[in-house]
């Protein structure tokens, strides 16, 4: 990774976490700054064009540190479902990522005071059980030979048994599983597509196979792992490319050790997908037949591909351990 620039607030400039950081991009130049938002949530900013030449914030959260899951995501069955998030966007460059329509910035803002976000996870796990998703934003897995903020909060995790702790990832980081211990309440999410569709609209990201082989480390170390199939992109040929897919992975995983599988369909808020159109006029997303509902942006024909993909899975997998949303 290298970044041109690294901003830091000057409230943070001696956090340890920081100076970590920094020892990495010794040749980037580091510019002190009074809050993190002067810079992230300037008006009139291209998130396309930035992304090209992304640059890194190093900030403190000073609220908001834990969200109500979204509606738009799958809780398991668990009512007590939220997320948070120490980053701020992410290092790949998915064609459909909702962060291009909600945030007005493509740097990274890595928000490096972790330990007010424990404060803060065991305030609200201290007298119930809490499912928390940690990386909606971002990747923590591709980011962790930077920032080591993974180790920290599966370190955390052992410490509050009152936390199911999720981490989604497209990363292929399999030295991660060889090195670190995970705990029962840790669960790995990876979300995996066709090899057709990743070419297509997930640019940068690790390979099929690559995710598959990390998934497969992460299994044979005893994680808990849960397949991601979502978002559901379309593209020409569509029955036999994810019919196939649903074939190699069911072929290539110990289906018996993988903990549940998600299926979920291309959907957005539909304000943010107004945002990315303005921005990816020529994209494969808005090349097919979409609409709005109930203020979500998603395909016409949703329902058809996620039943689709389940039907398919569930010649293979017992539907109880299928969620379809």
């Amino acid at each position: 990774m290298k970044f041109s620039h690294v901003y830091i607030e000057k409230d943070v400039l001696n956090h340890p976490m920081t100076k970590k950081i920094l020892s990495a991009f010794k040749k980037s130049t580091a510019v002190e700054i009074e809050r993190y938002g002067d810079l992230f949530l300037r008006p009139r900013q291209n998130y396309v064009i930035q992304k090209k030449y992304t640059n890194i914030i190093l900030a403190k959260k000073r609220y908001d540190f834990i969200y109500r899951g979204s509606q738009m995501c799958e809780n398991f069955g668990i009512d007590e479902f939220y997320h948070t998030s120490n980053v701020l966007n992410c290092i790949y460059t998915c064609d459909y990522c909702y962060l291009q329509g909600m945030y007005p910035s493509a740097n990274i803002v890595f928000f490096v005071n972790l330990e007010d976000f424990f404060n803060e996870v065991d305030k609200l796990s201290l007298d119930k059980k809490i499912y928390l998703s940690i990386s909606y934003e971002t990747d923590l897995l591709a980011f962790e030979p930077l920032t080591g903020f993974l180790s920290m909060w599966i370190s955390y995790a052992m410490t509050n048994k009152n936390l199911l702790m999720e981490i989604r990832t497209k990363c292929a980081n399999r030295a991660f599983f060889e090195s670190n211990e995970i705990p029962d309440n840790v669960i790995f999410s990876w979300s995996l597509l066709p090899q057709e569709v990743i070419s297509i609209y997930e640019n940068l990201t690790p390979s099929l196979h690559k995710r598959i082989l990390a998934i497969k480390k992460a299994i044979e170390k005893g994680v808990k792992v849960r397949i991601s199939l979502e978002p559901i992109m379309y593209v020409e040929g569509f029955e036999k490319i994810y019919s196939d897919f649903i074939d190699e992975l069911c072929k290539e995983l110990p289906l018996q050790d993988i903990y549940d599988f998600n299926i979920g369909a291309f959907r957005m808020v539909k304000e943010q997908a107004k945002k990315m159109e303005k921005l990816k006029r020529t994209s494969f997303v808005f090349c097919y037949d979409t609409e709005v509902k109930d203020g979500v942006f998603t395909y016409k024909n949703e329902e058809y591909m996620k039943e689709f993909l389940h039907d398919r899975l569930a010649k293979y997998v017992s539907k109880d351990k299928l969620f379809i949303k």
